[in-house]
């Protein structure tokens, strides 16, 4: 408390018993990939197409990564980094993309991405080395709050979709097939990885309607068509494994028509979830901060309930969690039932959070049969 020595008026300030949680953002990307042109193993912030341009050059100068970041920005992304690994040998790639870490301004390939708070997709375009692949999940894995979308081979080697391999089993990540016909000024029209563009819907989507809602049943800009044409029957085999299509449809464009990730486990099953998670998850840690070496005591369990029952209360009213009431769609208990005298003593305060997520309308059935004849509905 201040000294007050002498008489007089005296102003306090006294802070606010809430302290809102802001959500963060969940559509920067980090694109990582081979260019010949610009910096090597250096990030750079592109906020627009011709940002990228004059650090990296334009098509010509690299096989993916300009498509990639420029379908980003065309579907709809806003911000983005982007890391060169150099061109080099092809058996040395995989080393060039998993890099190295020997501390600060000491990190290469994917260890760079370290150093950005901001990321929140990772993309390694055109990348279908399983090593790569491994490396994008582990990386997202490891920094909790990023997710990975990654690219289908061009061309199936041998027999038909079903023979179609994917990534190693992982919450954090996302796969896309097939590979999508563009135009390059240039070559003309060719097959690029689907992984920039996706990275753009996924940012249009949040924007447009929230994290919550699948990035699926959206266009594809800048598609002129696909590698392969997917079937019903082709995508019936494919999506129950977590391999999401694109598909071309009379009249309705090429579209996403898949938001699946590829974790086995059914709590993870969606995309939308998942980053509806991470989003959460991130908010709180960065909007309770302040908690750190306050008392623990009742006063703070009841102040961090409040901030956190705000914050969801937010998130429900857009829609992102599933019930009609607040009860219904979430709950926060930090009391002393969770913090019994045990944690206290060891320094710790606990607060649980229960979620209950909306998920995608995937199947959507309509049950249709005959009316009796002359009869009302009800009978």
């Amino acid at each position: 408390m201040a000294e007050y020595l002498s008489p007089g008026v005296y102003v306090e300030e006294v802070p606010g018993a809430s302290k809102p949680i802001e959500a963060v953002g969940t559509s920067t990307v980090g694109f990582i990939g081979e260019c010949r042109k610009g910096p090597v193993n250096q990030i750079v912030f592109c906020p627009n197409w011709s940002t990228y341009v004059k650090s990296f050059g334009d098509f010509a100068d690299s096989d993916f990564l300009a498509h990639a970041v420029y379908g980003f920005f065309n579907n709809g992304g806003a911000r983005c980094f982007v890391l060169n690994v150099g061109a080099g040998e092809a058996d040395k790639r995989p080393a060039r993309f998993i890099g190295f870490d020997k501390g600060p301004g000491e990190r290469a390939g994917l260890h760079a991405f370290e150093e950005v708070d901001e990321i929140n997709i990772v993309c390694a375009p055109g990348q279908t080395d399983p090593a790569i692949q491994d490396a994008v999940l582990t990386h997202c894995e490891k920094m909790r709050y990023r997710f990975a979308i990654l690219d289908a081979p061009e061309t199936i080697e041998s027999g038909g979709v079903d023979k179609l391999g994917k990534p190693r089993d992982s919450k954090y990540g996302a796969y896309y097939f097939p590979w999508i016909e563009v135009y390059d000024p240039q070559k003309g029209n060719i097959f690029v990885p689907p992984s920039g563009h996706m990275a753009g819907i996924f940012a249009r989507s949040d924007s447009e309607r929230g994290v919550h809602k699948a990035p699926a049943n959206e266009i594809v800009r800048g598609a002129l068509g696909l590698k392969y044409n997917i079937t019903k029957g082709e995508q019936d085999l494919l999506n129950p494994k977590g391999i999401n299509c694109i598909r071309e449809f009379p009249n309705r464009g090429i579209r996403v028509w898949g938001a699946r990730t590829i974790s086995s486990d059914p709590e993870w099953r969606y995309v939308n979830v998942r980053r509806l998670f991470n989003m959460v998850e991130q908010s709180i840690e960065n909007g309770t901060q302040w908690v750190v070496f306050e008392p623990n005591d009742q006063k703070l369990w009841k102040r961090v309930s409040r901030n956190i029952t705000a914050f969801l209360l937010r998130v429900w009213r857009d829609g992102a969690l599933f019930g009609e009431t607040p009860e219904q769609a979430f709950y926060v208990k930090c009391d002393g039932e969770t913090n019994p005298p045990e944690v206290i003593d060891a320094g710790q305060m606990v607060c649980e959070i229960g979620m209950c997520p909306t998920k995608p309308a995937e199947f959507v059935i309509f049950r249709i049969g005959q009316m009796p004849t002359g009869g009302d509905v009800g009978e």
